[in-house]
């Protein structure tokens, strides 16, 4: 592979000042000497003896009117109009206010040098470095499982465990390996995300799920439980122990763990310094599916334009640039996250040389505002705000979107969705709130509707799964941690029941001997589950012990709830309050323990106590759960990288082979 790196060059001012003659006669300027010699204090201009001086700059063209000539040069990041792939743009001209800076309307002439499209793609294009560590990391640990894999399965083996079956004594995991042992067997990929999902997050839902339906709880089963491999994932940042999303997908899908805040690169950008970018580009999971020629598809219930759902598909040295709105002007030279999204097809097309895709086939998430100019005239129906969009640059993405994509179809409410045959339909662009979706335990009380994150995992694959080359998908429940993040544990939990639900759905509509499932979250909270209470307890309640009726009472005499955060906003009771951000229009994080006597602490407008009174309450360091099944799913075993998730995926799918030889 050619890995191009072009280095940025610095914008550098360069000055070619005329020399000052005396005040002889002006007479007919000679030709233009090299630079002549300015004399001393114009001596030599009495006689204009070779006429390279004659008064007031007659010395030569570029001096002649005693203006500095400057030349500017700024980097183009991929999906600049100009230069697709990126590349440099060069401006020159005159100092005509003498300031020094080459400004917008001193400039005479400019011109561009592009970079070039990648002519073919291997491993080491994947990382942008053949050192980088966690890549090569990766490589080696599904190498290695493999090899443990091949030990276990060998004839030898085989017998011996077919002795074991004989006298019923064979694990779960023997029944998947018939259909996880082939490189390449993964017709489709399906990537789930719980954000914020970490184990004391699974373990509360279950018990939450299990009692919603009438039983005890801790021996209830989701789907995600009976996925039949699982393992668990490092989820720290190149540059922090307690990790963001952005640096945790970007590992996920790309095979590179990176640093906090950034999406899509690797850890040599400089967060919000768009010079920094190119050379640092990441190929993800979703991207080598479209070179591939398979159907692709992002569903989320955060804004689409998220660190998490955005990872998949953009590059960008700050998450925060959801849309132009958002970013410094100093860094407008880069696209933002939201034009991205639209100009996904071309700008993959502009990265490798004489790449043809289709584009992502379904998008369908919240996050309108980042799509929309920022002027009521745009407002959908369904508008919670005055003015809905947040864009100044006067854009309207999706009208860009429709027009590019004639046979799409474009919704944004739960009649619109509903509407949409996916026997028929070939494209669907789908944003269903101004900003995030609703949570789960809110969906009902949204104005317009909107679908749940089942439906749109079952409508996603309905439509994806017409492709005969097969789909990768990444379905993510970004108001789980949203929920953690206001200290409701009943939304949080909420939300992971109905992210369970989507697994099953995907489970239902699939078959585990050609659909590689991942089920995975990228980092988890400081949630806890705590006390000693009885089985069978509210999984939201105070804690009543074993062999009693009556809550357990800390020292200070009061009860407290099994659930609680380490930090946060602390107690609230917002009674049935379904939406949990109303908390942040609420005074000022609660400090020290509340009395509960008489609180419901089970009620949806429940918010638990914390220890350390914070704003938000925070993400947590702690390893997160990996469950998957079907081709390839042999290989989550063990604690690893986050970044071997990604490994995992292009192992089962042959992603790298597919999308070489798609570009040969």
């Amino acid at each position: 592979m050619k890995k191009f790196i072009y280095t940025l060059i610095a914008a550098s001012i360069i000055g070619l000042a005329g020399c000052n003659g005396d005040d002889g006669d002006q007479g007919p300027a000679g030709p233009a000497g090299p630079q002549g010699a300015p004399g001393i204090d114009g001596s030599n201009g009495t006689d204009g003896a070779d006429g390279a001086n004659g008064t007031d700059g007659s010395d030569g063209v570029d001096g002649s009117n005693g203006l500095n000539s400057l030349i500017s040069q700024t980097a183009l990041q991929v999906g600049n109009d100009n230069c697709r792939n990126g590349g440099v743009q060069i401006d020159s001209g005159l100092d005509t206010n003498g300031d020094g800076v080459l400004d917008a309307g001193e400039i005479t002439a400019t011109e561009y040098v592009c970079s070039p499209a990648i002519a073919q793609l291997d491993d080491a294009a994947l990382a942008t470095s053949r050192t980088n560590e966690y890549f090569i990391a990766g490589q080696a640990e599904i190498a290695n499982a493999q090899e443990i894999w091949a030990d276990v399965t060998d004839p030898t083996a085989a017998r011996a465990l077919k002795a074991a079956e004989a006298k019923g004594l064979v694990i779960e995991k023997v029944a998947a390996r018939d259909i996880a042992d082939v490189r390449g067997k993964a017709k489709n990929v399906i990537l789930f995300v719980g954000d914020g999902m970490g184990i004391s997050t699974v373990t509360a839902a279950r018990i939450l799920d299990g009692q919603n339906k009438g039983l005890e709880g801790e021996e209830h089963v989701m789907a995600m439980d009976n996925l039949p491999f699982s393992g668990f994932s490092k989820t720290y940042n190149v540059d922090a122990q307690t990790p963001d999303s952005a640096g945790t997908m970007t590992a996920m899908v790309a095979g590179v763990k990176t640093d906090v805040g950034v999406i899509g690169v690797a850890e040599g950008v400089e967060r919000g310094s768009c010079a920094t970018v190119a050379g640092n580009e990441l190929v993800t999971a979703l991207e080598l599916a479209e070179i591939a020629g398979k159907a692709t598809g992002i569903i989320s219930t955060a804004r689409i334009t998220h660190a998490t759902p955005a990872s998949t598909y953009a590059k960008s040295a700050d998450r925060n640039w959801e849309d132009i709105s958002d970013m410094p002007e100093t860094e407008t030279a880069c696209e933002d996250i939201a034009s991205q999204l639209v100009n996904f097809e071309a700008n993959l097309e502009a990265r490798f040389d004489g790449l043809d895709v289709d584009g992502i086939e379904v998008v369908m998430g919240g996050g309108r505002r980042h799509f929309l100019p920022k002027d009521e005239a745009y407002n959908s129906p369904d508008a919670a705000s005055s003015v809905e969009g947040d864009r100044t640059d006067g854009r309207d993405l999706t009208a860009e979107w429709q027009a590019t994509y004639a046979d799409g179809v474009y919704v944004y409410d739960q009649i619109g969705f509903d509407d949409i045959d996916a026997a028929t339909t070939t494209r669907v662009f789908g944003l269903f709130n101004e900003s995030h979706m609703q949570y789960e335990a809110d969906r009902a009380n949204d104005i317009a509707g909107e679908p749940s994150v089942a439906q749109m995992t079952a409508k996603a694959i309905d439509i994806l799964d017409n492709d005969k080359d097969g789909f990768f998908l990444m379905v993510e429940s970004g108001r789980i941690d949203h929920g953690h993040h206001a200290g409701s544990a009943y939304s949080a939990l909420t939300d992971t029941i109905a992210f369970d639900d989507a697994v099953q759905t995907a489970i239902n509509m699939t078959d585990d001997s050609d659909t590689l499932i991942i089920v995975t979250a990228d980092h988890s909270h400081v949630f806890t589950i705590a006390g000693y209470p009885k089985r069978g307890n509210p999984i939201l309640g105070k804690v009543v012990p074993v062999g009693s009726d009556e809550v357990s009472l800390a020292s200070d005499g009061m009860p407290y709830t099994t659930l609680g955060y380490t930090n946060g906003r602390g107690y609230h009771d917002f009674g049935t309050e379904t939406n949990a951000d109303a908390v942040y229009a609420s005074a000022s994080p609660v400090t020290g323990r509340v009395d509960l006597t008489d609180v419901d602490t089970t009620a949806p407008g429940f918010h638990q106590e914390a220890l350390v009174p914070l704003s938000s309450e925070t993400h947590a360091a702690e390893d997160v759960g990996i469950y998957a099944s079907g081709p390839g799913a042999h290989l989550v075993t063990g604690t690893n990288e986050q970044s071997v998730i990604f490994h995992v995926m292009e192992y089962a799918a042959d992603m790298v082979s597919a999308a070489e030889e798609a570009l040969n």
